[in-house]
C-alpha cells in the first residue's frame, strides 16, 4: 500500500513540476530582451528539420485511410464518400496527433539528450553561477519553437495527407479528381481546421516542456542521459494521447 502511495505521490509531484516549469517558461516570454536567436535555432532544429518525416507519414496515412474506407464503404454503396471521411479524419485527428507523436519522439529526445548532457556535466549549474536563468536560456526558446512548429507542420501534414487520400480515392473508387477534391473542400470547415490546430499548439508545448523537464533533472552520467531520453519518448507519447482525448471532448463541447 505504501508503495502505491509513493508512486501516486511521485506522479503528481512530477506533474506539478512540469506545470511549474511551463509557467516559468511562459513568464520568461514577456521579459525583455526576448531570446530571438535561440528561438530561431530551435525552430530550425525542431520544425524545419522535421518536414520530411512529416510529409512522408502524412502521405501514406492519407493513402491507407482512403484504401480502407473505400473497401469498407463499398458494401453500403457509399464508397464515393471516402474523401469526406479521409479529410475529416486527417484534419481533426491524425494530422495533429501523428505529427506530434513523430516530431515529439524525434525532437523531444534530442532536447532531453542535449539538456541532460548539460546537467550531468554541470553546465546548467555554470549558467546559474554566471547569473543567467537556465529556464530563460534553455526552456523558453524550445517551448516557443515547438508551439509554433507543430501547428505549421500539422498544416503541411493535413495538405499532404488529404492529397494522398484524394489520389487513392480516384484510383480505387473511380471518381474524378475534381469530385474528390470538391468533396473534401465542402466537408472541412474552419472549425475542423481549428480543432486540429488548437490541439497541435497544446501538443507542441507539452513536448518541449516534458523534454526540458526530463533533461534538467537528469543524473547518473551518460547512462542517465540515455534513460532520460527513453523516458521522454514514452512520457510525451502517453501525454499526447491522453490530452488528445481530453481536448477532443472539450472542443466538441465548445463547437457543438
Amino acid at each position: 500500500m505504501s508503495g502505491d502511495e509513493t508512486t501516486f505521490e511521485r506522479f503528481f509531484g512530477s506533474l506539478g513540476e512540469v506545470f511549474l516549469l511551463f509557467g516559468r517558461a511562459v513568464r520568461e516570454i514577456f521579459r525583455r530582451p526576448f531570446e530571438t536567436s535561440l528561438t530561431v535555432v530551435q525552430l530550425e532544429q525542431g520544425g524545419v528539420d522535421s518536414w520530411s518525416i512529416t510529409m512522408l507519414t502524412a502521405a501514406f496515412t492519407g493513402m491507407v485511410m482512403a484504401s480502407q474506407f473505400a473497401i469498407g464503404l463499398e458494401p453500403f454503396g457509399a464508397s464515393m464518400y471516402t474523401g469526406k471521411l479521409v479529410g475529416l479524419g486527417i484534419v481533426r485527428e491524425l494530422g495533429p496527433v501523428l505529427t506530434s507523436l513523430l516530431v515529439g519522439g524525434r525532437v523531444g529526445a534530442g532536447f532531453t539528450a542535449e539538456i541532460g548532457s548539460m546537467a550531468v556535466t554541470e553546465q546548467i549549474d555554470a549558467i546559474r553561477a554566471l547569473g543567467a536563468d537556465p529556464v530563460r536560456k534553455l526552456v523558453t526558446p524550445r517551448v516557443v519553437a515547438m508551439t509554433i512548429s507543430i501547428p505549421l507542420l500539422t498544416i503541411m501534414a493535413d495538405l499532404i495527407g488529404c492529397a494522398g487520400g484524394i489520389l487513392i480515392t480516384v484510383a480505387e473508387v473511380g471518381v474524378t479528381f475534381t469530385f474528390a477534391t470538391e468533396q473534401m473542400i465542402q466537408t472541412i470547415w474552419v472549425q475542423d481546421l481549428m480543432h486540429g490546430l488548437i490541439k497541435s499548439c497544446f501538443f507542441g508545448s507539452i513536448i518541449a516542456t516534458i523534454a526540458c523537464w526530463n533533461g534538467m533533472r537528469t543524473h547518473g552520467g551518460t547512462e542517465g542521459v540515455g534513460r532520460a531520453t527513453t523516458e521522454t519518448v514514452v512520457f510525451t507519447s502517453v501525454t499526447i494521447l491522453v490530452s488528445d482525448f481530453l481536448l477532443t471532448r472539450a472542443l466538441l463541447a465548445i463547437y457543438a
